[in-house]
């Protein structure tokens, strides 16, 4: 069967919502009842059947919806969407690996057709039809990597290795979790993870690097990250801070349960064939705590995470002021049983 696409909304009136079926979906962040940093990179390898791990894109009921999302916040800041001058290579390699992954994997949504440098590409929900050629900017209504990536859930970044770092040199991001493109855009590795607390001195990112810069075509790799957000809002960028900041303020003990989301992010990279460069997607995901405790292995793990996360982690994820009022909510789905390893339901 497929896909259902919902109308909601994640700004506004916020009808955003998950269907059971979505919950299930959910990319459970946590594998036992703590939470510390590590590197947590496995290979990028189609996983459990109806879990974001089925398929390297995700597509999922709120496909148009996010699009719609990404739209308004790029008509509102088109700084969101970057390129440098010498990213046109990767551009069209990220074009390649989207447009491939969605007609494989949803059929019925997507389709696309080469003849050689001449492709056909359909987008049937989005009503989209383009005959373009292939490394050709000009026979596309906008630049590759925007064209695509209005197309694809998830925010993406393309970074160039050279002199033995990596680069931020473009991007579009609409649904990132408190950083901005436009302040990272030129930078490296170790720059823009620079803000993380604690992660540094434990060698995380030296780590990370050495391996990234490794990496080989054909071999992709991902890992979890998550904080949480007020409301389902996507767009949480430090341009748009007086429209959602103030959301921290209004958690009450009855409100909790709808208006606090775990918000986890889905990070994948894949080495790029023609340019060499490595693209990063961040495919987000929300799921209130009311949706959560409908999982018991995960009321319970919330609940034991958020009561021992290090201080300095709750500060930096910026859950200070609202997270015991969560551990109280969650302490009556938390009966004390042991918890399964893992992160999948019971």
């Amino acid at each position: 069967m497929g896909l259902m696409f919902k109308d909601e909304t994640y700004r506004g009136d916020f009808t955003f919502a998950n269907s059971p079926a979505a919950i299930r979906h959910f990319p459970f962040p946590f594998h036992e009842d703590k939470y510390m940093y590590a590197v947590n990179i496995e290979p990028h390898v189609p996983g459990r059947k109806g879990t974001a791990y089925e398929f390297p894109i995700d597509i999922d009921e709120h496909y148009l919806a996010d699009m719609r999302d990404r739209a308004i916040t790029l008509a509102e800041d088109p700084l969101r969407c970057q390129s440098l001058p010498h990213m046109l290579a990767a551009e069209w390699d990220l074009v390649e690996l989207l447009m491939t992954s969605m007609a494989r994997d949803y059929p019925e949504h997507f389709s696309l057709t080469r003849d050689g440098d001449q492709w056909h590409w359909i987008n049937r929900p989005m009503k989209i039809e383009d005959k373009f050629t292939f490394g050709n900017v000009a026979t596309l209504p906008l630049r590759p990597m925007e064209y695509i990536t209005r197309q694809c859930q998830g925010d993406f970044c393309l970074l160039d290795q050279r002199d033995g770092d990596l680069w931020m040199d473009a991007g579009i991001v609409t649904s990132q979790a408190d950083w901005s493109l436009d302040f990272d855009i030129g930078m490296s590795f170790k720059e823009w993870h620079a803000p993380v607390p604690m992660a540094h001195e434990i060698g995380i990112f030296d780590r990370a690097l050495k391996f990234l810069l490794a990496m080989q075509i054909g071999h992709p790799v991902r890992r979890l990250n998550w904080t949480m957000t007020i409301n389902p809002r996507l767009d949480t960028a430090p341009e748009t801070y007086p429209k959602w900041g103030i959301d921290r303020t209004t958690v009450t003990p009855e409100n909790v349960g709808d208006k606090v989301h775990l918000r986890v992010e889905l990070q994948a990279l894949w080495r790029l064939p023609r340019s060499n460069a490595i693209v990063f997607s961040i495919r987000g995901y929300l799921l209130k705590m009311r949706e959560l405790v409908t999982i018991p292995k995960w009321s319970r793990r919330m609940h034991r995470v958020l009561k021992t996360l290090p201080p300095e982690i709750a500060a930096y994820k910026g859950l200070s002021r609202y997270q015991q009022t969560t551990i109280d909510w969650l302490s009556k789905y938390d009966d004390g049983q042991p918890t399964s390893l893992g992160f999948f339901p019971d």
